[in-house]
């Protein structure tokens, strides 16, 4: 039997197959349909100092292939996540990611240093793609030279492995992955979500209020396919994958493309049991192939010659 075990830095996972940040809330919600234990990992959602209400609304559209959103990193604030949300997650046997965001460096450092003092947190994964938000977000995460300077800043006061989640919003990926890995980041996610709009035929506007929003679904995971083959070999630092995985194929081909682990976004929406279920299936088409461990297929795209990778079809 295949081990689908994954271990990354302060990470030690059961299976690779976690939800993403932002679209899972703090798990309260689907724990009401399976336990949350099956999961590799939680990624919660991003977390800021104070609270957040996020953009006017309407900020969900669908779109062909999925959907496009601008929440602005609504949120209730570093102290209630802390006394309510991580509390509460104690309860069950999976490692905890916290996505923390803000406006300035000061504000990531904040809270990454409070909530990496909690038992469950065993990463934090920095924001600095959200392409939603006026101050933050992607606007330290297209600049290498900042992003690098604020994982510097954020490694000093943390006490657990920090994973910097990428924006594809960029026209060299790569460089600003390399500039984050110089600045001692432990691991990489990506990709977030693409830049969109769509315009109302009848008003003539867009449909979302804050104008643009983040295209997510099965439409980007070619996109999160490419950036994580190229980033995979520029880096020596794990990858975790996401990008429109509705299926365990699709988490399959973003593990050969390069990723050591996983996250599910957008199909969490479509359909609740989309990570158990992922899960599942991920055993079986992993035991097709001639390998004792899951982590072997990370990177086997360009790792390998161009071979027969399947055994046991």
């Amino acid at each position: 039997m295949t081990d689908m075990r994954v271990s990354l830095p302060g990470l030690d996972m059961k299976n690779p197959i976690m939800p993403a940040s932002g679209c899972f809330g703090f798990g309260k919600e689907y724990s009401e349909f399976y336990d949350l234990s099956l999961l590799g990992a939680i990624c919660v959602k991003a977390v800021t100092p104070s609270v957040r209400k996020g953009n006017p609304t309407p900020r969900v559209a669908e779109t062909g292939g999925g959907m496009l959103n601008a929440i602005g990193l609504q949120n209730p604030g570093l102290d209630h996540v802390m006394e309510d949300e991580l509390l509460w997650l104690q309860q069950f046997n999976v490692p905890v990611i916290v996505n923390i965001a803000g406006t300035t460096p000061e504000d990531y450092c904040r809270v990454a240093t409070a909530v990496s003092d909690l038992p469950n947190v065993k990463a934090v994964e920095l924001n600095i793609s959200c392409p939603n938000v006026k101050e933050g977000g992607i606007a330290f995460g297209t600049d290498p030279v900042i992003a690098r300077d604020l994982t510097e800043k954020v490694k000093k006061v943390c006490s657990v492995p920090v994973y910097v989640k990428l924006s594809p919003n960029v026209t060299d990926i790569a460089g600003v992955a390399q500039a984050v890995e110089d600045g001692g980041a432990d691991g990489l996610s990506m990709i977030n979500t693409l830049l969109g709009m769509r315009i109302d035929l009848a008003t003539g506007r867009p449909v979302l209020a804050n104008g643009t929003g983040g295209l997510s679904g099965s439409a980007i995971r070619p996109v999160a396919v490419r950036m994580i083959h190229e980033v995979s070999r520029k880096v020596q630092i794990p990858i975790i994958g996401m990008g429109g995985v509705t299926c365990a194929d699709d988490a399959l081909e973003l593990i050969l493309a390069g990723a050591s682990a996983v996250a599910v976004g957008t199909q969490n929406f479509v359909d609740p049991f989309a990570c158990p279920a992922i899960i599942d299936e991920l055993a079986e088409k992993v035991s097709r192939y001639n390998v004792s461990s899951i982590q072997e297929l990370s990177g086997r795209s360009w790792k390998t010659s161009a071979t027969q990778l399947l055994t046991n079809r």
